[in-house]
């Protein structure tokens, strides 16, 4: 039963893949079509084709390898000088140019002089390329938003886990007692466990965070603290130790190995499924995001460990970089929990999210063969143009993008070794949940 489980998570992920590709390759092509440009394909995946029907001038179809896919549109990048297409010169990086050129103008038929790529406005070739990214943020927002506000997320809450029967400081890492220990606030307030925090000197607590914050900032006070105890209300009565704490940064996010002095009542916040508002989930949205960017810009750096991981004895760490395989390795990992099915589903859902969001970013990325290294190729024709029409030179016509293609080309061949890397370590030494 939990191989079957760990298959059928695996499914779900590789469907959540596919349509997650699928919908970001429709954002190229559905405004590609609106600004009248020729898009002979649009597939889903790599390899042999194994269904495809034609419908119009496109060709829609699905390929044997689903780990990608993508749209072609005629005129990708403008002729050279001399109006030339196919000429191939003996140079290999000017080869490369010619050959993403020549094949950028193969499937020329009469009239496409008008619809190709490069003969768009800038800002139109902007919005094309940049339609396929948003595609995937819009599916990650609306998938962030259906797991926080319809299934909730595993949090502390104002309920009481267990009562601390001393004041030790959270550096020193110990749970007994000395006898030099003094008595904790909420033992000596006689809180018990299971019962639910419902304010805090007068101040309504309905959620961890608050309450958090609301302790730490009265140390040393006399507090009056309502609790709610088997449906009963209760006022108990607590003067609030100050004790070293961890540090919380802007978003309440505890910062290993940091601490502060701070209020401390001494109790252990019980963990629930707890559905979050519009504005929590919009807060906690911004978070991920920063967080993904954070991760982004560090990436270069934890390559050695990952290095380390797949090839020395060194461990997988819980934020090492992680590919297709080890996204649905954890999706499989997740069918297996002892938790509700709506939690499976929802932490599914958010393992695809997450792969959403960090292909908007990471396509974003201005470099060729990425999106937003057409994006910088587009706003880099439309500011030189505009140079030249206030110092009123001549227009300098279309920025030439596959002057571009040996870089293209190296950052493609860093991207692919990058790939592997990461599957061998998804493979040998995986990412595990908790």
């Amino acid at each position: 039963m939990t191989t079957l489980m760990f298959i059928l998570g695996i499914v779900v992920f590789a469907v959540g893949l596919l349509v997650s590709i699928a919908w970001h390759e429709l954002g190229h092509l559905s405004t590609a079509k609106l600004f009248g440009i020729r898009v002979p394909q649009y597939m889903v995946g790599f390899g042999p084709t194994i269904w495809s029907r034609t419908k119009g001038d496109t060709e829609y179809g699905i390929k044997a390898i689903p780990l990608g896919g993508y749209i072609r549109m005629i005129g990708m990048f403008p002729p050279d000088e001399a109006g030339r297409v196919s000429a191939r010169s003996t140079s290999p990086w000017r080869g490369m140019i010619e050959d993403a050129r020549s094949a950028a103008f193969e499937e020329l038929k009469p009239g496409d002089e008008t619809r190709m790529f490069y003969t768009r406005k800038p800002w139109k070739r902007v919005i094309v390329m940049f339609a396929g990214p948003f595609m995937n943020l819009i599916l990650a927002v609306a998938l962030f938003l259906t797991v926080l506000m319809g299934f909730g997320i595993q949090q502390e809450t104002t309920s009481v886990e267990s009562v601390s029967p001393c004041v030790i400081a959270q550096s020193q890492h110990r749970d007994t007692c000395k006898k030099s220990d003094p008595a904790s606030p909420a033992a000596d307030a006689g809180m018990k466990a299971g019962d639910k925090i419902v304010s805090f000197g007068g101040v309504p607590t309905k959620d961890w965070n608050t309450l958090s914050d609301l302790i730490r900032e009265s140390a040393g006070e006399n507090v009056a603290i309502v609790v709610d105890r088997k449906g009963q209300e209760l006022t108990l009565h607590a003067k609030i130790a100050t004790n070293q704490v961890a540090k919380k940064d802007s978003s309440g996010t505890y910062v290993q190995g940091k601490y502060v002095k701070a209020g401390f009542l001494g109790f252990s916040a019980a963990h629930g499924v707890v559905k979050q508002d519009f504005g929590q989930s919009v807060t906690w949205m911004t978070d991920r995001v920063g967080d993904a960017v954070d991760s982004l810009v560090a990436l270069p750096g934890k390559i050695p460990a990952l290095w380390d991981a797949a090839f020395g004895n060194g461990p997988r760490e819980p934020d090492s970089p992680m590919g297709i395989v080890g996204a649905a390795r954890v999706t499989g990992e997740i069918a297996t929990l002892d938790i509700p099915a709506s939690q499976q589903l929802a932490m599914a859902l958010f393992v695809v999210a997450g792969f959403n969001l960090s292909l908007f970013l990471f396509n974003m990325l201005p470099l060729l063969p990425l999106d937003g290294g057409h994006i910088a190729g587009a706003l880099w024709e439309s500011l030189r143009r505009n140079v030249a029409r206030v110092l009123r030179r001549p227009d300098p016509g279309p920025f030439d993008v596959a002057t571009l293609m040996p870089v293209a080309y190296v950052v493609a061949g860093i991207f692919v070794c990058f790939t592997i890397l990461v599957l061998i370590a998804d493979v040998v030494n995986p990412v595990k949940i908790s």
